[in-house]
């Protein structure tokens, strides 16, 4: 229907509501109308506007590439982890239990105890025993921590962060990437400690300290071995067994595996037992073991662990006050430690026993010795103090000591000036040298005996021997002058050479050698005449046994230092002394006269330096041509004392002879050692207690065996000539004597 003006009537509804809410239906209704496109500003158009089309093309280039690149990366990366994922789990799979892990050492280890029982020194590996990072010192384990990885906890066995640490301060100072710091974590170094899982075999390398070469080598591929290896650890062990492994397989220095054999080794207790200080300077060893081994340098030991200090206190591992303590207070070294006796000792023990159970040993062995540690530094320190008080600065002069009991027990060795060695080469033992007058006492044993005297008369005049292939032969006296008719006595008392030569053509040069051989003497000794003063070469060693023999009463003895060797932890030995007192070599008889006689070299004679204040002592004195060597040799009732002094490269020795240096160096040595000790006397028979013997007449041949003896003045002024009617009979106008002289001077 509609209305007038043909406009629609209003609809029933629309008169519901007031006209603003029609007028709104009706807007709502309405069409939406796009808003206007803003113009361009003037100038824009095909060639303005430029920089806007530049950007878009570099932002879609840029959007591209990076599109390309992640789909490429993610896909690599994903690739690589999953490469790394089966590594990883090979080495993972590949890895034994953990026990077998703790000790995989190739050697074994040698400890040495003194007579005492007391360790003095270690040989080899030493393996303390395992510790764990539980029962270890909370004080070590932080302390490992804080130097060697801070971040031990928060990583899964590599530290990136720390390896590009490590790459940035070796290219800063002119290195390769990978070469000088590593930024290896713990558990890196772990894995370097056991060669990445790869065992030591003989047939590969040429020895142990090449595999471990190999093992501990650098470069970027051994890092990248590392990498999975050393997640394979963590994923494997964990972080409390990783540490554990690497408690018990780090290198310490001298020669201790594992951080309690280095506790033990360096202040006697175990690494679970250590305080800040100690602990400290344990860690400090890993830098660089033998460099910071507190038995090298102990002030340098030392700085670096107060270095270790500052880390664990910066860390939050120790307080102020327990840090001020720790650097008041530093780490001591053990008395065993700080000794450091008997270097060359340990190191001849090392080799008189077999090989297989010393310096090739796999196994933990123990060997008790016959070292006496005091009279080891005493030997060291007397050394020392004649040496810096009689020998000039710079001397390249060398010295060795070898102090011994009458049984061979050898009780102190020192190998050379350079006391705390270890592998040096040793003087006392190894060194060949020609013995000069010391070998003069066994011309003596010999004629002794026979049955000759210390009151028998020998002659010191002029002597010439023809030797055979040689030509003539004059011995010459260190003294221009002769002094006639002597007795035995006297002529070893001032070391006379022709009148011992004499005696040794009368006794016989086999009987003379046949008793130094007896006694000790292993090496070669000399054929001709001039045996009789020694131009044979002995070690220290042989001739102080030697000497042991004429002490103990005549009977040979093998010089020994090892008494037992056993595996540790066994109660029954292995092997036990193979030296001491052998068989008899001269009569008792024979010996205390002989021992009277080297009475008399030090009371009034060429040993008179040596003497002891309210002790009697026995000894001999020994110099060698052009003065080469310089020897002392001599004992108490309690110790025979051996020295020796010359060059290594056998240049002659200025104004030094047996009865100087090497006298006064003896006498330091048995003053000390016998310092504790009550006096006791020799074993001596004395010139008037001799019965009669055969003698030797001025001609030099022995008379009939009713020869009533030589006249000796006891007061010791020495021998008087045989009164008229004792002098030999003459025979068809010619002396006994004559003869002789004949024939050692090429007569028929």
């Amino acid at each position: 229907m509609a209305g007038s003006g043909g406009k629609k009537s209003p609809l029933i509804a629309d008169r519901r509501y007031p006209a603003s809410r029609a007028a709104q239906t009706q807007k709502q209704q309405a069409p939406k109308q796009r808003a206007p496109r803003p113009k361009r500003p003037s100038g824009s158009g095909r060639g303005g506007g430029g920089g806007n089309i530049i950007m878009r093309l570099l932002a879609g280039i840029f959007r591209f590439f990076f599109r390309l690149i992640w789909g490429i990366g993610w896909r690599v990366g994903l690739f690589a982890g999953m490469i790394l994922f089966g590594i990883t789990y090979y080495y993972y799979a590949q890895l034994p239990p953990l026990e077998s892990l703790i000790d995989a050492r190739a050697r074994g280890s040698v400890t040495l105890l003194d007579r005492d029982g007391k360790v003095f020194a270690w040989r080899g590996e030493t393996f303390g025993g395992q510790i764990t990072a539980d029962t270890v010192s909370p004080f070590l384990r932080d302390a490992i921590i804080a130097t060697e990885d801070k971040r031990f906890y928060r990583h899964f066995g590599i530290s990136p962060r720390g390896i590009a640490s490590a790459v940035r301060i070796n290219m800063s100072e002119g290195r390769g990437p990978f070469e000088g710091n590593g930024g290896s974590t713990i558990t890196q170094q772990v894995a370097k400690l056991i060669c990445l899982g790869v065992p030591y075999d003989q047939t590969k390398w040429k020895s142990e300290a090449d595999y471990e070469e190999d093992c501990r080598s650098g470069g970027i591929k051994r890092k990248l071995k590392e990498i999975p290896f050393s997640m394979a650890l963590e994923a494997k062990y964990g972080k409390h067994d990783v540490l554990t492994l690497y408690l018990n397989r780090a290198y310490l220095g001298a020669g201790a595996r594992g951080f309690e054999a280095a506790s033990q080794r360096y202040f006697g207790k175990s690494a679970n037992e250590v305080d800040p200080a100690e602990a400290a300077m344990l860690a400090g060893l890993l830098k660089a073991p033998s460099y910071y081994a507190p038995t090298n340098k102990i002030e340098r030991s030392r700085d670096r662990a107060a270095v270790v200090l500052g880390l664990m206190h910066d860390q939050g591992y120790l307080t102020d006050a327990q840090y001020e303590d720790a650097l008041a207070h530093p780490a001591k070294l053990s008395q065993a430690a700080q000794a450091r006796a008997g270097g060359y000792f340990a190191d001849w023990v090392m080799e008189t026993g077999p090989a297989f159970l010393t310096n090739d040993t796999t196994e933990d062995v123990v060997i008790r010795t016959t070292l006496d540690q005091k009279m080891q530094k005493q030997a060291e320190q007397a050394l020392a103090d004649v040496f810096s008080s009689k020998v000039k600065d710079g001397s390249k002069a060398e010295a060795a000591i070898v102090v011994m009991s009458a049984d061979g027990a050898v009780r102190a060795m020192v190998g050379g000036r350079e006391s705390q060695v270890s592998g040096a080469f040793n003087r006392a033992t190894q060194a060949l040298r020609q013995t000069g007058s010391t070998f003069k006492p066994f011309v003596y044993a010999a004629a002794l005996d026979q049955g000759f005297d210390m009151n028998t008369i020998v002659e010191d005049a002029p002597l010439t021997i023809y030797v055979k292939g040689s030509g003539n032969w004059s011995p010459k006296n260190y003294d221009p002058d002769f002094m006639g008719m002597i007795t035995m006595t006297d002529a070893l008392v001032h070391s006379v050479n022709t009148a011992t030569v004499r005696l040794s053509q009368v006794v016989g040069l086999d009987a003379v050698r046949k008793v130094a051989q007896d006694f000790g003497f292993a090496s070669n000794l000399a054929e001709g005449p001039a045996l009789a003063l020694g131009v044979s070469e002995s070690t220290l060693i042989e001739m102080t046994g030697a000497y042991a023999g004429i002490l103990n009463g005549g009977s040979a003895v093998k010089p020994y230092g090892l008494i037992d060797l056993r595996i540790q932890g066994d109660d029954t030995p292995l092997m036990g002394q193979e030296g001491g007192i052998g068989e008899r070599v001269i009569s008792e008889t024979a010996a205390q006269q002989l021992t009277y006689m080297m009475n008399q070299v030090i009371e009034r004679g060429t040993g008179r330096r040596a003497k002891l204040d309210g002790w009697e002592a026995a000894g001999k004195t020994g110099t060698t041509q052009a003065a080469r060597d310089a020897w002392f040799i001599g004992f108490t009732a309690d110790y025979v004392v051996g020295v020796w002094m010359g060059y290594d490269d056998n240049s002659p020795l200025k104004g030094v002879t047996g009865g100087g240096i090497p006298a006064e160096i003896w006498h330091e040595v048995m003053t000390r050692i016998s310092a504790d000790l009550q006096p006791t006397p020799l074993q001596m028979i004395r010139p008037n207690e001799v019965a009669p013997t055969p003698g030797v007449s001025p001609g030099g041949v022995p008379t009939a065996p009713s020869y009533p003896g030589q006249i000796f003045d006891a007061t010791g002024g020495g021998a008087q000539a045989p009164a008229p009617e004792q002098q030999p009979q003459q025979q068809q106008g010619q002396t006994l004597g004559d003869i002789l002289m004949g024939i050692l001077n090429g007569g028929n």
